[in-house]
């Protein structure tokens, strides 16, 4: 305690310190042992329940990857992590945790997430697709190549926010630390009024020892890195308590479209055939073809094939035209896929069913696909809504957020195609990411505001907001280090899950707080009137602090939030739509 005091950290110490003091000067000595015996178990009590709060944190940085197995001259060699670089080809064992980031170099692999995104089920990757440090190879030995350093890759940004998390105290907290120095001086006047009344000093030092240590600063931390543990169990990464409590107090939520409320990427949507093809058939030819091709359609197309589980060959002579396709040899048969111009050039009408399939009115991307010179099909590609979206929205307005907003840069038209069926209040389209931040503003000067983006130019919208929350699973590095809250697995569902712990473990702290000082201050007037001795206060002031402690812990658990809407429920636009006539969303597209 002295040692505190000399550093200038004077708190509820100087209570206990007075206690002991007053019970030896009053020839009470057994009563300034279990003051010290209750002091330094609470002590202890409150570390443990500090290191269960922040078991999630401390397993993310404790296990950090520190040795990789890199492929060199024909053999593999153990480096340090750090020695890493883009391009190095390495191998990874079974059991052992990525050390970079990286992409697959070889057909198949499983891998548990469970660290990062908090999906306890093990997921299967094939070639290509992307790995992300942090994680654990849960099958065999795989060979994959970095595409990133060390310490630029996901796992070392996680450490640097669980880092950065642990030095920031949430305004809750330093509330309650304030309280705590008011409690010394509310003591003292309280054993005062006792001792004179009765001229008794046994009954002030009752009232001392009643009145050490304080709830106060024993329930607030450990209810909120509860909060933040938890919500890490569920892939969500909140930058300390500050972060969880800022998020609790949201009462307006505003959300980027593309990426966030939206799939953010090319995917097939629906196809029509020549009546001599099969889809499956014009699906596998174009998706050989595309694996020439770094485009994101190609991706998304290849991705859509391997789905469905179609063999692929490999594609020769590939020509690719930026902007307008790509072309090549395919089992023999030459096959193009792209623009109209490119596909089905001059002025030649297209089939009936070629040109039904080409005019809808979504703005999706056509993607026209000839073999031998023959139209075979039309692709319709485009940016899908998240199937757990609508959910999100209705999860967030239950749990206590009165405001939906979304804001996108994309046209209105678009905008309204995508929002028309969410229960969104307002929908802003055409914004600039300074508009963005100008209308996160001007939410914010009517509530507490909580911003959802995933791309670079969401950063400023969400450094602006109240919380800002970065959809981080896609590497969106910008929008993470400017965010409060970066969720690490790509489903939107988690950002209600989050608030509805960070909303919990508030409620939580408070409870304690509340109940740990009226009980503190009914047992102050109790051992004031002579009710209560020294020795039996300072083991009921023990039995407080345990009481309010356990109940801080229920922060790490509780049940687990429903994302799901109620059955039966309509969803229907808010009010102020921001735009006139908005239809509602189109029907999905069946294939």
């Amino acid at each position: 305690m002295v040692a505190e005091f000399l550093r200038g950290r004077v708190g509820v110490d100087a209570i206990a310190l007075v206690a002991m003091a007053a019970a030896l000067v009053l020839g009470e000595p057994l009563a300034a042992v279990v003051v010290a015996i209750m002091y330094a178990g609470g002590n202890v009590l409150e570390e443990y329940a500090r290191g269960r709060a922040e078991y999630n944190l401390k397993a993310l940085t404790d296990r950090s990857p520190r040795i990789a197995h890199r492929f060199a001259d024909g053999h593999v060699a153990d480096v340090a992590v750090g020695e890493v670089r883009p391009g190095d080809r390495l191998l990874v064992r079974a059991g052992e945790v990525l050390p970079v980031d990286g992409a697959l170099d070889q057909d198949a692999a499983v891998i548990d997430e469970a660290a990062v995104t908090g999906e306890p089920v093990p997921v299967a990757r094939s070639r290509g697709e992307a790995l992300r440090s942090g994680t654990v190879n849960a099958g065999e030995a795989f060979r994959m190549t970095a595409t990133a350093r060390a310490g630029e890759s996901t796992y070392a940004a996680i450490v640097r926010m669980v880092e950065a998390a642990h030095g920031v105290k949430a305004p809750f907290i330093r509330m309650a630390d304030r309280f705590a120095i008011l409690l010394l001086p509310a003591a003292l006047l309280v054993a005062g009024a006792a001792w004179l009344a009765s001229g008794d000093p046994v009954r002030a030092l009752a009232v001392l020892v009643v009145a050490t240590p304080c709830p106060l600063i024993l329930a607030a931390p450990v209810a909120l890195i509860g909060g933040v543990s938890r919500a890490a169990r569920r892939g969500v990464l909140m930058k300390g308590g500050a972060a969880l409590e800022a998020m609790a107090q949201a009462r307006t939520a505003l959300f980027d479209k593309t990426g966030t409320l939206t799939e953010g990427g090319a995917r097939l949507v629906a196809a029509a055939t020549a009546p001599a093809w099969r889809e499956e058939e014009v699906l596998r030819l174009v998706a050989t073809l595309e694996q020439a091709s770094h485009h994101v359609v190609a991706e998304a197309l290849v991705a859509a094939a391997r789905r469905r589980g179609l063999a692929l060959s490999e594609p020769a002579a590939v020509e690719e035209v930026r902007g307008a396709g790509i072309s090549g040899t395919i089992d023999g048969r030459r096959v193009q896929a792209g623009s109209r111009a490119l596909v089905w050039p001059g002025e030649r009408p297209l089939p009936g069913w070629a040109a039904a399939a080409a005019d809808g009115q979504d703005h999706a991307l056509v993607v026209f696909v000839a073999v031998d010179g023959a139209l075979a099909g039309v692709l319709r590609m485009g940016d899908g809504l998240r199937p757990e979206a609508a959910a999100t929205l209705a999860a967030l307005r239950r749990a206590g957020i009165g405001r939906l907003v979304m804001v996108t840069g994309d046209d209105a038209q678009t905008a309204r195609r995508i929002g028309g069926g969410l229960p969104l209040d307002h929908i802003a389209a055409d914004l600039e990411p300074d508009e963005k931040v100008a209308a996160v503003k001007a939410e914010t000067a009517r509530a507490p505001t909580m911003m959802v983006g995933d791309g670079i130019n969401d950063a400023p919208a969400l450094a602006a907001a109240g919380v800002g929350v970065a959809m981080g699973a896609r590497g969106a590095t910008a929008s993470s280090e400017a965010a409060d809250v970066v969720v690490m697995i790509d489903r939107v569902d988690r950002v209600a899950e989050a608030y509805a712990i960070a909303v919990r473990s508030r409620a939580i702290a408070l409870q304690s707080i509340v109940v740990g000082l009226v009980l503190s201050g009914i047992a102050m007037v109790v051992a004031a009137f002579g009710y209560i001795t020294p020795v039996a206060g300072a083991l009921l002031q023990e039995g407080i602090d345990v009481a309010v402690i356990l109940n801080a812990l229920r922060a790490l658990g509780g049940p687990e939030t429903a994302v799901a809407a109620p059955h039966g429920d309509t969803q229907k636009p808010g009010r102020d739509t921001g735009l006139e006539d908005a239809p509602p969303a189109a029907p999905a597209r069946t294939r």
